[in-house]
């Protein structure tokens, strides 16, 4: 079976085979007797009548029973059109749906509740092999936050009598049933889903997905859903999230699928109000009247227009050396070190970069990350090895912290100076180096994940460059330094030099960079320094 398509079945049951549940099976738990449909345990007071009381869940139940196969009719069937874009209700059962909604909308409550429907009140017994299980797989950002819809699948079944008596062993993460279905918490990595039979996956704010090692987690993750899940009837998955930037696999989704009748895809989309009318209309008001862009996206559930990627996959790759960990040290050549430094706990880590310029292209030559937690004295003294190894006695560096900085290097004999540029500054200053192809990087999976997650956000006036929220940009930040003070966009650039290196290295920079002294004809150490009209300072030319 195609994924994303509609299981209708064709009623016939065998080994890995069943057939797929008809939209008033969907919510008969085994042995329950006649048949209820998910609209029934919504107001059943002994399933979920008591959670999901009131007419603030009106439009999640229009959803529901979209997804579920039931037809909608009245006011849920308006819901539906408004949402979806469309004018026909899906026939059958949903095989993949994307739910697009604001903050405090309800979504993490309606995932437990679909993980929890579709782990207790289907039997996979003709799909599931002797001794194996089927997962119901709830993945978030990270552990903690898909705790948080666990949290709601305890409180459901705990909520009900019936439910109760399905659980037959818990844990901090997983659920196991007497049905020999499991509802387990997983990370948002292709890795963690592979392995699995899947019989439905619940992905929660899937446009937050922050990966280290993955500069597509999101893709990547469905991508491996799927095949998972395909040889299972009736199985779902099901994402939602609040919206961010035009881009991963939720703006995919409701670019290709939102609005188009017959489409197997479902995508759902309405602000926060729509889908929770008691949150505080006010509270919106405020935070439209603070940042219209972001309240657009986070109350709105627009996508936002502000936000781009900086850096393509392709110019990256463009200017990696495949292969290329690290350079030794080279005879001749004037080497500048930058350093982004961190507290040694929290999230942060402290890296420093290593680079020189060579024939007009800018080369990294070292990169160092350590994670926290860690010792700042320690790290401080292996930087400070590591610059003295390439010469650096004077190295930048962000700003951060006020001194202590400043005061740690200088115990190991290299002077720090506070960058002037601020980071978004150095990486507007990297872009035409990379997409001119005019430096190499070193072959490291981290930078490239940190490079590609970088936004570009346009607001009051200019534009400011950062990575996406939860995610990292230390080793990015390090390598963009070093490369920016390796290779100085400008002329009077150029000339400053000495304010970030000692003479000699100065010289040996400058003179990679083909610059002369207008009076010697050539460059010596003190020319830095010189205080003649004709010193490098102030007028020197090609030579």
């Amino acid at each position: 079976m195609a994924p994303g398509h509609s299981s209708r079945g064709d009623g016939r049951t065998g080994p890995g085979r069943t057939s797929t549940p008809s939209a008033r099976e969907i919510a008969a738990p085994a042995g329950a007797g006649a048949s209820v449909t998910i609209l029934d345990a919504l107001s059943d007071p002994n399933l979920f009548g008591r959670q999901f009381a009131g007419e603030s869940w009106t439009a999640w139940r229009a959803l529901l029973a979209a997804l579920f196969g039931l037809a909608p009719d009245g006011d849920a069937l308006a819901l539906y059109r408004g949402c979806t874009g469309r004018e026909t209700p899906p026939v059958g059962l949903v095989r993949e749906a994307w739910v697009v909604a604001g903050r405090r909308a309800g979504k993490s409550r309606i995932a437990a509740l679909v993980a929890v429907i579709l782990a207790c009140f289907r039997d996979y017994g003709e799909v599931l092999a002797a001794g194996e299980v089927g997962t119901v797989m709830v993945l978030a950002a990270d552990r903690k936050q898909a705790r948080t819809v666990m949290r709601y699948v305890r409180g459901l079944l705990a909520g009900s009598l019936l439910l109760a008596r399905k659980v037959a062993h818990e844990t901090r993460e997983s659920i196991e049933l007497r049905n020999r279905v499991v509802i387990e918490v997983h990370t948002s990595s292709y890795r963690a889903v592979r392995g699995y039979t899947i019989v439905a996956a619940v992905l929660d704010e899937i446009a937050f997905w922050p990966d280290p090692e993955s500069a597509n987690p999101d893709v990547e993750t469905v991508n491996a859903l799927r095949p998972a899940m395909a040889t299972v009837p009736g199985a779902l998955l099901l994402a939602t999230s609040t919206p961010y930037a035009r881009r991963g696999a939720l703006w995919t989704a409701f670019e290709r699928h939102h609005g188009q009748d017959d489409d197997p895809v479902l995508v759902w989309r309405a602000p926060t109000r729509t889908m929770n009318p008691s949150v505080d209309e006010k509270l919106i008001d405020s935070a439209y009247a603070e940042d219209p862009a972001a309240a657009a996206a986070e109350w709105g559930a627009e996508f936002r227009a502000d936000i781009e990627s900086f850096l393509t996959a392709e110019a990256v790759d463009a200017v990696t050396v495949a292969d290329r960990r690290e350079l030794a040290l080279a005879a001749g050549i004037g080497y500048v070190g930058f350093c982004d430094p961190s507290g040694g706990s929290g999230q942060d880590s402290m890296t420093l970069g290593v680079a020189h310029l060579s024939d007009r292209v800018a080369v990294l030559d070292a990169l160092r990350e350590v994670r926290p937690p860690f010792s700042l004295d320690e790290v401080v003294r292996d930087f400070a090895l590591l610059l003295r190894s390439y010469r650096v006695t004077r190295a930048v560096g962000d700003r951060y912290a006020g001194e202590w900085p400043r005061e740690r290097f200088r115990e190991h004999g290299i002077e720090y100076q506070p960058a002037e540029k601020t980071k978004s500054e150095l990486y507007g200053e990297l872009l035409p180096f990379v997409n001119g192809r005019r430096v190499e990087l070193l072959e490291d999976p981290r930078l490239r994940v940190q490079l590609l997650g970088l936004e570009r956000r346009t607001g009051r006036g200019r534009d400011n460059i950062d990575h996406a929220p939860g995610r990292h940009d230390d080793l990015a930040n390090a390598a963009a330094g070093a490369v920016v003070l390796a290779a100085p966009a400008s002329r009077a650039d150029a000339l400053d030099l000495g304010g970030f290196l000692d003479a000699n290295s100065t010289t040996l920079a400058l003179k990679a960079r083909g610059w002369r002294c207008e009076r010697l004809g050539r460059l010596e150490v003190g020319c830095v320094h010189c205080k003649h009209s004709c010193a490098i300072r102030t007028a020197s030319a090609r030579s």
